[in-house]
């Protein structure tokens, strides 16, 4: 069994792209045994982005990971003809990434500003928007899946649809992903929850590096854990690289000239000047990359607009579409939407505002930009495989501000609405990029887009309950603000942005409008500026990790002479470094759990010791030769 040979083509005049699911037959996709294990992936999942989303900022992308457990454990049953089935698992499962995105992205920034996020909050604010995120997609499945079949090379869809197709063929790759999963959660496990070893490596751990870092503000950090190890490895080394240079214009750039040249900075720490003055570039340059990729979309969006409205028109069909090609109604999809924002109107009204004439305008804010995204996100996803999600949302943050100012909100009131609608819009436009994927996988199998549909409102209601879950024991156990907090850079740069708009007080804009232009001069030599904003953003020692495993990718897919022995060690690459991360996002849930039932087994004094980062330096060496050893192992039949 394998993808017909047009399936990542474009079709020739008259051709037909015939799934390998044949549409005239019946396929068996919703079972009792694949919705509950799309829930279970659904909620294992949801906990597991939500920690290592919180902690460093990215939110690895669960459907590979999902699809190879539904292929293995599908192959332990000894059931055949799961394919219908595995695709629905992926589906409903993957709905745990887009979620915790939308909300990780936004919400924490209220316990940023001191304030509360109720669990209905946060349960209400990633449920509805996930659910506008998916009728808002629908009416523009068949552009981007169908009419423009071969534009778009959907990499994430044709990385799990390649796991799945290869699943009814049998193999050894669920072991392989338990095998790294244990290894990388152990790993992970041993520094959070016992300190066995440092969890950052410094230039700082030498006598001359501590020099230079206090002389000269110049100072270089390591992140050695297992998750952004394999992070890296399926980013890549391209934007891996493009990323970190961002950190590198910061730190070893900006940071050392603002300590020189200022006199306030001079008693300031590398890290204090990084917060003052390197993140507000990366703010300014992540709204404008995302600006950017609005304007670069304006032609599509216009096609699909057309597309979406042409299918509202009603023109009913004189044959019945085809099952693979059979989508939710236009009655039953509009009958949501307007049930959905009904809710939303009486959350806000009750739940945030309490004004009438405010809700209605936050309810039109969340509508309009959501509706105009989404295509955005759709697009962004089908072509690079990555959601500019965060740079969108800081656009809505900033306007939303602004219009609810003009109308007397303000305050404290002012930013948990502001930030509030912040999160249904993040997670509509997260779970609209998501979703493509999903429904692309299905095209080129020949699952039945209503199904899909059907069932991924059940993975977003599971979902958004476990997230707001997770996010409120994480806050109890790290916080997101003090010594240890969790990172959440999203959200503390919605924080940054907008509480000088809502409480008045000095706004960098100097600050932003600076990375604003450097994204524009990125764009124009060619640079993703996106990557290389978030790079700014996000710390050092997050994104230098993210090269390492970027090398250890072009290493093993470069190594041999033979392409199709490359691509075999790549793939069992993908496999291993989807185990590190699933791994240790999971066990550092169970670590946050541990010390929020006040079991403290932590070694404080010994993890922040120099001999720490020197263990913690040489584990982390003998993990990365272990990666590329078991990589290089891959042979060209696997």
């Amino acid at each position: 069994m394998s993808l017909p040979e047009n399936a990542y083509r474009e079709l020739k005049e008259g051709e037909v792209y015939k799934p390998i699911m044949s549409s005239e037959s019946g396929v068996a996709e919703a079972t009792p045994y694949s919705v509950t294990m799309g829930v279970v992936m659904a909620i294992i999942f949801s906990a597991a982005s939500a920690f290592l989303g919180l902690k460093v900022g990215q939110v690895f992308e669960a459907a590979i990971p999902i699809a190879i457990i539904a292929v293995g454990i599908g192959s332990l049953r000894g059931k055949k003809n799961m394919l219908g089935q595995n695709v629905l698992i992926q589906s409903i499962g993957a709905c745990s990434g887009v979620i915790v995105a939308g909300a990780i992205f936004t919400l924490p920034a209220l316990y940023i500003l001191g304030l509360e996020a109720k669990f209905y909050q946060v349960f209400l604010s990633s449920l509805l928007g996930g659910i506008l995120g998916i009728v808002l997609l629908i009416p523009f499945r068949k552009y981007f899946v169908k009419e423009m079949h071969g534009k778009y090379p959907f990499p994430e869809a044709t990385a799990t649809t390649e796991v799945l197709v290869s699943g009814e063929k049998g193999g050894k790759q669920t072991i392989l992903l338990a095998v790294a999963g244990l290894l990388g959660g152990l790993y992970d496990f041993a520094i959070a929850t016992f300190g066995a070893w440092a969890e950052n490596v410094s230039t700082k751990m030498t006598a001359w590096g501590t020099a230079i870092a206090d002389k000269f503000k110049v100072e270089f950090s390591l992140n050695i854990g297992a998750t952004l190890l394999g992070l890296g490895y399926i980013i890549g080394l391209k934007y891996a690289v493009i990323i970190t240079a961002g950190s590198c214009l910061v730190w070893f750039v900006v940071i050392p000239l603002v300590g020189y040249a200022s006199t306030d900075a001079a008693a300031m720490t590398a890290g204090e000047i990084f917060s003052t003055y390197g993140r507000p570039l990366g703010i300014g340059g992540i709204a404008m990359a995302g600006l950017i990729g609005i304007i670069r979309q304006g032609g599509i969006i216009k096609q699909a607009v057309g597309l979406a409205f042409k299918e509202l028109g009603g023109k009913k069909q004189a044959v019945a579409e085809p099952r693979v090609q059979r989508d939710l109604t236009m009655r039953t999809i509009l009958s949501i939407i307007i049930a959905t924002l009904i809710a939303t109107v009486f959350f806000f009204q009750f739940g945030v505002l309490g004004s009438w004439i405010q809700t209605l305008v936050a309810l039109l804010i969340v509508f309009i930009i959501a509706f105009l995204f989404t295509t955005v996100a759709a697009n962004a996803i089908a072509i690079v495989g990555s959601n500019p999600v965060s740079g969108m949302t800081l656009m809505t943050l900033i306007l939303s501000s602004l219009v609810l100012v003009s109308i007397g909100l303000n305050g404290t009131v002012g930013m948990t609405a502001a930030l509030v609608i912040g999160g249904v819009v993040c997670t509509a436009l997260s779970m609209a990029g998501g979703f493509i994927t999903d429904l692309k996988i299905g095209y080129w199998l020949g699952s039945t887009p209503a199904v899909q549909q059907r069932w991924k409102f059940l993975g977003t209601i599971v979902s958004a309950a476990t997230v707001a879950g997770v996010m409120i024991i994480l806050n109890k156990t790290y916080g997101f603000t003090g010594e240890n907090a969790l990172a959440a850079p999203q959200a503390n740069a919605m924080a940054a942005v907008i509480q000088p708009l809502m409480e008045g007080g000095q706004t960098p804009w100097v600050l932003y409008f600076a990375g604003a232009v450097l994204a524009l001069v990125l764009t124009f030599i060619g640079v993703p500026a996106l990557a290389f904003s978030l790079g700014m953003f996000i710390p050092m020692s997050l994104n230098a990790p993210l090269v390492v495993g970027g090398i250890i990718a072009w290493f093993v897919s470069s190594h041999s002479k033979d392409e199709a022995l490359n691509k075999a060690r790549f793939d069992r690459g993908t496999l291993i470094a989807s185990g590190f991360i699933a791994g240790g996002a999971l066990m550092g849930v169970v670590s946050a759990i541990l010390k929020f039932m006040n079991i403290d087994l932590f070694a404080a004094d010994w993890a922040v010791s120099n001999e720490a980062e020197w263990l913690a330096l040489a584990m982390y060496i003998i993990l990365a030769v272990y990666f590329t050893v078991h990589t290089l192992k891959a042979k060209k039949e696997e």
